[in-house]
């Protein structure tokens, strides 16, 4: 699409954009590239870069800023990812050594934050088998029932279930100790398929019981683990490129407190061979259209468990970002496996 010169000319503006957020002259550009063109033969290259909807011009100023097109361009064509610095290496080796999981998440989200000068966000884990080790029932009153479920990981969850039918602590008892000698250890999704040819000699009413429990058992595994840790957000009001736009920074943090939208773009990226990156409106959650988020998955042995990653302007220095969300990502994951 481009020319070698049309390239080199994009890069040097990207670059010098990222690096002091000014609009970029053709004289600028003339000086930073290096390149012997005369002023008109840039002002064109300029022009053509602009009609492709590589570079823009703000109303205020003469000169260009990338596009997310042209940033997008720059990222998957003419971008050298820098190697991660070894002093930043060793602050992640420091904090993200084998501990508890919750701390492990916690310290990779403010890391990113604090490496990255951005918000950090991590997508907490989900369970790699959502079964129950040992359940109970305990009677509240005639039609409430408490289910107590202990989970694979030793996580203990309680949950109120209504019925229409009165149940004996008996029954419960009966209901109870049939589910715990069957299928403790299997995941609820391989329960279900096997449930019903199984419960044809119980009368009706424990069977109901019995599918009603499975129901909120798999319900309640699966409410923890739609959330993220979010880190830094603060910083993004900090930020040059956006607190001139206060509309969009408000609606970005209303995506952080709403949660489903950015969840969705994490669940996206778990399937990514390694780091991906949305750029502006490329993430479909319609706020972000002027910043950009750099995500990479991260393993429990060697199973995807979760996502991490990085919010920030579009203008941002990805040769450097995206090793940093790289390599937390791998040291995540090596920590929560020896964990």
């Amino acid at each position: 699409m481009l020319n070698d010169r049309a390239r080199t000319l994009l890069k040097v503006l990207i670059e010098r954009y990222i690096e002091d957020g000014q609009p970029v002259g053709s004289r600028a550009l003339s000086r930073t590239a290096g390149m012997d063109l005369s002023a008109a033969t840039i002002r064109n290259v300029m022009a053509d870069l602009e009609e492709l909807g590589f570079i823009s011009s703000p109303h205020t100023s003469a000169g260009r800023i990338p596009t997310p097109r042209g940033y997008r361009f720059f990222v998957d064509s003419l971008m050298i990812i820098k190697p991660i610095e070894t002093l930043t290496r060793i602050q992640l080796e420091e904090h993200l050594v084998p501990t508890d999981p919750q701390r492990l998440i916690a310290a990779a989200s403010q890391m990113l934050s604090e490496l990255t000068a951005f918000a950090g966000i991590v997508r907490t884990p989900k369970r790699r088998n959502e079964g129950f080790r040992h359940l109970e029932f305990l009677r509240l009153s005639e039609k409430r029932l408490l289910l107590i479920l202990v989970t694979l990981e030793g996580d203990v969850q309680n949950r109120v279930i209504f019925t229409d039918k009165h149940f004996t602590q008996s029954d419960l008892t009966q209901a109870a100790n049939y589910l715990n000698e069957h299928y403790s250890g299997n995941d609820f999704n391989q329960i279900r398929h096997v449930l019903r040819s199984d419960l044809q000699s119980l009368n009706s009413d424990i069977q109901v019981l019995m599918n009603t429990a499975l129901e909120v058992g798999s319900a309640a595994l699966k409410e923890g683990q739609n959330d993220y840790v979010l880190s830094g957000e603060s910083k993004l009001i900090q930020s040059n490129d956006v607190t001139y736009n206060m509309n969009k920074l408000r609606q970005l943090f209303s995506v952080f407190e709403q949660k489903t939208e950015l969840l969705q773009l994490l669940e996206l990226s778990e399937s990514a061979d390694g780091v991906k990156i949305f750029i502006g409106g490329e993430s479909s959650v319609v706020p972000l259209d002027e910043f950009s988020v750099v995500t990479a998955p991260y393993e429990v042995d060697g199973q995807v468990v979760g996502t991490l990653g990085v919010v920030g302007p579009t203008r941002m220095a990805y040769e450097r970002i995206i090793p940093i969300v790289d390599v937390t990502a791998k040291l995540l994951s090596s920590a929560l496996s020896q964990n």
